[in-house]
């Protein structure tokens, strides 16, 4: 459950509305900070105009009666220090931050009345009651916030899902081309974006792949069933040669190039697809027996609770024969053979598959590691196409301590066959 969660929220859809969700708080954020403060400044602005303009009346009023009306206070003991002695005819603002009681900051302007030592005629703006409404205009802005990260999350969210389930497409349909699907294409994608892109990419790549395996298939076809003939023609020519080694000698050669031949041939038909399966209900111990008898090798079989399986007997056979084959002519003896259920697995005690056969699979003509030995490496190749066909699984690996393994073992190569329920 952690892990698939932890996936859920790695995916692409989650990081883009993450982001967008963290992006829509950063604005928030950032807007209500500057409203805060431009709506602090717009009010201390604000109180000194007030307090500029209500001393320049005072002043006016004074002068012309002596008396001061609408508040204003001569040489009051709360002004600021710095206005205490003003410059002789002007007016000077100065903001005082300390709360007393009922009284917030202030901001006050001051001028002198006369020449130098006249008092200093001044008048307070209370800023107290504009800035008690900063706090509800800060609670504002944070509930429109998180309305607006409420309504935007889920929008980045359906946007991410579209562009995730179009990325989705396009990786589908690359892993089924990996996997061997050549007619897996990413479909129609609407719009010209990068996601489009890639998709035409991948389509692209897919025809061109398609068309270079298709050649290659058809060439290897084409090769096969052009040897084929003057192969045969070989064989019996070699009957006329006079008994000997040489005739020994050339009849083992042409017998390993139409062995050649009908590997290709058979590799080509199920590159092709056009092999299917002609099954029975046989029991897998006995078969898998008889298909290690065949290949003239020794190989220890031991049978476990060996199923009753329905397949076809002459494919399993066959792939049965190539583990065992390719097991001695690239491994090592001993080779052991165990049945359990409907699991075959072949095990030598060889150098192991070299890790890019464990990474990629069995290819023709590629056998890896010369450790293994050498060969034209169709077997697996035409191990696993048989097991295609049977719809089987046959997967490889390393015993401890061989190829590509650090730990402790006598290591060998490792071939395990799964037959389907049936």
């Amino acid at each position: 459950m952690p892990r698939t969660f932890l996936r859920r929220w790695a995916s692409l859809r989650w990081k883009i509305a993450a982001l967008a969700a963290a992006t829509a708080c950063l604005v928030a954020v950032a807007v209500g900070v500057l409203v805060h403060l431009w709506t602090a400044q717009d009010i201390r602005a604000r109180a000194g105009a007030r307090a500029f303009n209500a001393v320049y009346s005072a002043m006016d009023v004074y002068r012309r009666t002596g008396v001061l009306v609408d508040g204003p206070e001569l040489d009051p003991a709360e002004l600021p220090a710095e206005l205490r002695h003003p410059a002789d005819g002007n007016r000077h603002t100065a903001y005082d931050g300390r709360v007393a009681g009922n009284d917030g900051p202030t901001v006050w302007a001051a001028q002198r009345t006369g020449g130098p030592g006249s008092p200093v005629l001044a008048f307070r703006v209370n800023m107290g009651p504009e800035l008690s409404n900063l706090p509800r205009l800060d609670a504002a802005m944070v509930v429109a916030s998180l309305l607006a990260l409420a309504l935007a999350a889920p929008l980045a969210g359906y946007g991410a899902s579209l562009l995730a389930r179009r990325l989705g497409r396009v990786a589908e349909a690359a892993g089924r081309i990996s996997a061997g699907d050549l007619d897996a294409r990413t479909g129609p994608t609407k719009g010209h974006d990068e996601v489009a892109s890639i998709a035409a990419t991948v389509d692209a790549m897919a025809d061109s792949l398609g068309r270079r395996l298709r050649t290659e298939r058809q060439f290897t076809a084409d090769v096969a069933h052009e040897l084929r003939t003057p192969v045969g023609g070989l064989l019996a020519a070699v009957d006329l040669l006079p008994t000997g080694e040489t005739e020994d000698l050339i009849r083992g050669r042409v017998r390993d190039l139409r062995g050649l031949v009908e590997d290709l041939l058979e590799v080509s038909r199920l590159d092709a697809g056009a092999e299917q399966p002609v099954r029975a209900r046989v029991p897998l111990g006995e078969v898998v027996r008889e298909a290690v008898a065949r290949t003239g090798f020794e190989a220890e079989v031991r049978v476990k609770e060996a199923a009753s399986v329905e397949t076809d007997p002459r494919r399993l056979e066959r792939i049965v024969g190539n583990l065992v084959v390719n097991a001695h002519r690239h491994g090592a003896a001993p080779v052991l053979v165990s049945v359990e259920g409907r699991t075959v697995v072949v095990r030598d005690h060889g150098p192991g598959f070299p890790a890019e056969l464990l990474r990629e699979g069995p290819r023709r003509f590629r056998t890896g590691d010369a450790g293994r030995g050498t060969g034209h490496g169709l077997g697996l190749t035409i191990g696993v196409g048989q097991a295609r066909v049977l719809g089987a699984e046959l997967s490889f690996a390393n015993a401890a301590g061989g190829a590509g393994d650090t730990g402790a073992g006598d290591g060998g190569a490792v071939a395990t066959l799964r037959l389907p329920p049936g």
